[in-house]
This record gives structure tokens, C-alpha cells and sequence, in this order.
């Protein structure tokens, strides 16, 4: 073995894994759900979260924020950029939510494939764009998300000025 590395059984870390995500309310009309779960209640549009290796189960506080004040602003047919999309999550909610088309980016390649996978369990299909931002088309949205580090937040200023419509909503959120 290496100096200095010990190795662990499986209940160690498995034991510090991020827990599942669980089933419940966002908002008055939002159900979020752990993908194998079928319980939705009634009346309640459900997104389903597979987590694989990317943030976004809804349970970090600034999640759940986007997602609630995402339940209360999207408007049927509305457009919306995902900036630093994670598990997908927040384009998903937007589409469930009425949304004709969502985009969700993130530089991270284990996130683009978590988003892909979600899109999948919630039917996307072609309403979402699911790439890394220099694959992004030209397009600006009705509503764009960002919930990232502060730093970059910062930085994408512009970019975020450019790829929202005149009038449009932009929703910033995340951690230092």
C-alpha cells in the first residue's frame, strides 16, 4: 500500500454519502421526488432527481430557494437558462412548471451527464438542452437561474445581462 493511506470499508464512506433525495411540497404546486418514487400526491407537478455525482437534490438551502421563487414566477411558455445546472433540477422544475424550452449548462462533465440522465426520468425530451456553456446557441430567455459560487456569479455578470430578453428575470443564488 501508500504511505499515509489507509483503506476504508465501504460502510465508512458510504456512511457520509449525501442522503438520498426525499420526496416532498415546493411551493403550492411543485413535487419533488427521488427517481424511483411514484407517490406523487395528486394536483402536484412532480420532478424526479436521480442524484449520480452532481449538486442539486433540492435539500441546500439555496436550491430550495430557486425552486421556490421558480414555482412562483415561471409562466407557461416562458424560456429559461439553467447557468451552472448541476443534477438539471432547476430546468426540470421549469419545465414542469409550464415552460416551453429550458437550457441547462455547466462546465463540470458529471453534471452534464446527471442532467441528461434527470432529463430522461422527467421526459424532457426535446425541451431541454442539456451542454457545456461554449455550446450553448445564441439565445436569450424569459428567466435565468444561476445558482453557483459568488465568485463566478460575478464574473458571468455580462454573459447573464446578454442571455436574458429585455424585461426578462434573472435569479441569482449560491454560496460563497
Amino acid at each position: 500500500g501508500c504511505p499515509g493511506v489507509d483503506a476504508l470499508d465501504d460502510s465508512v464512506w458510504q456512511a457520509r454519502l449525501p442522503p438520498p433525495v426525499k420526496a416532498r411540497p415546493v411551493g403550492t404546486r411543485l413535487w419533488l421526488a427521488p427517481a424511483d418514487d411514484t407517490q406523487a400526491p395528486k394536483g402536484r407537478l412532480v420532478v424526479r432527481i436521480s442524484m449520480g455525482l452532481a449538486f442539486g437534490t433540492g435539500e441546500h438551502p439555496t436550491t430550495a430557494l430557486c425552486l421556490d421563487w421558480l414555482e412562483r414566477q415561471i409562466a407557461s411558455g416562458a424560456t429559461m437558462l439553467d447557468y451552472g445546472c448541476g443534477s438539471g433540477i432547476l430546468a426540470l422544475a421549469a419545465l414542469a412548471l409550464g415552460a416551453r424550452y429550458a437550457y441547462a449548462v455547466d462546465n463540470d462533465p458529471q453534471a452534464l451527464t446527471a442532467a441528461r440522465a434527470n432529463a430522461v426520468l422527467n421526459d424532457a425530451g426535446e425541451a431541454l438542452f442539456v451542454g457545456a456553456p461554449e455550446a450553448l446557441p445564441v439565445v436569450a430567455v424569459d428567466v435565468l437561474a444561476a445558482n453557483i459560487l459568488a465568485g463566478p456569479l460575478v464574473d458571468l455578470a455580462p454573459t447573464f445581462a446578454e442571455r436574458v430578453v429585455p424585461g426578462g428575470m434573472l435569479v441569482l443564488s449560491g454560496i460563497l
